[in-house]
């Protein structure tokens, strides 16, 4: 089969996939279309389902359904959200959000890319590496679209800095390429961390040059499940600050605390939720 349907209720395919936690989808009418692993993919939400369009015979759609994140029981997520003003606000603004489950390495490298950058020019970098170093793969796109993959931490490694220096990763391009090469080697087991807990998981990643708190928690929570993950950026922190400490600035070490105690089991999901709503519906 090259297509399936996916019952997706309460499933927002624009707020999932353009709220920063994948950079190669994009919106083609009523369709979004991305690359995933090795498959190039068109999807398109119709009435409580998702239609899901390959250019290549799938065997099986686990690993689509997995990425997607199409059983999980958002109502219940959301009901462990605190029962504020600012979280209710998010959740009226953008029901339906899912939080992805993506490949590890790609999302750490992709995040480790993001430093500074708005998300408009990390999507740039990104796409300027898959197309210098990634495979290209079918599609079922028009005449002049071309599709690739994500090259893995083997094929970064065996690269240059100079050569991830032109695809405009700027001083970003030494950590990545310090990172593939660890990987590479196997000083770094990025499925070992799947058996970790949260507080070993994190530890781990940072041993990665370049790889601090924020980038350690964007990858445990959009790669490896880590729901009580909470990245804090510029625009969380704003979310915080504003929302919950309008009088007075909170202090860092003040504002982890209120995560870690307000936010409840899936903060991580909270946090997706509360960037979205400031980025796109406040801002």
């Amino acid at each position: 089969m090259t297509e399936i349907i996916f019952p997706a209720r309460d499933y927002d395919l624009a707020a999932t996939l353009d709220s920063g936690q994948v950079f190669r989808w994009r919106q083609k009418e009523n369709s979004w279309i991305g690359v995933v692993g090795k498959n190039w993919i068109r999807l398109t939400k119709n009435n409580g389902a998702i239609l899901a369009e390959t250019a290549r015979p799938q065997a099986n759609w686990h690993w689509l359904k997995e990425f997607l994140q199409t059983d999980i029981k958002l109502d219940k997520i959301l009901r462990t959200f605190p029962d504020d003003e600012p979280m209710n606000n998010a959740i009226a603004a953008c029901h339906g959000l899912r939080v992805l489950r993506q490949e590890p390495w790609e999302c750490l490298a992709s995040f480790m890319m993001s430093s500074t950058k708005q998300i408009v020019q990390i999507r740039r970098i990104v796409s300027n590496l898959c197309e210098c170093f990634g495979e290209q793969i079918v599609s079922l796109s028009g005449p002049g679209e071309s599709f690739y993959s994500f090259p893995g931490p083997k094929k970064i490694a065996a690269l240059s800095e100079t050569q991830l220096r032109d695809c405009k990763m700027g001083f970003r391009a030494p950590n990545l390429l310090a990172a593939a090469r660890r990987i590479a080697e196997g000083e770094i087991d990025l499925e070992k961390i799947r058996r970790m807990d949260y507080s070993a998981a994190r530890a781990e990643l940072m041993k990665l040059r370049g790889v601090g708190g924020k980038i350690a928690d964007c990858v445990l929570l959009f790669a490896y499940g880590f729901d009580s993950a909470f990245p804090v950026d510029v625009w969380i922190e704003r979310a915080l600050q504003q929302f919950y400490f309008p009088r007075r600035r909170a202090p860092e070490k003040k504002l982890r605390h209120f995560v870690s105690t307000h936010f409840g089991p899936h903060a991580g999901y909270a946090q997706q939720y509360l960037f979205h709503y400031i980025r796109t519906k406040l801002n």
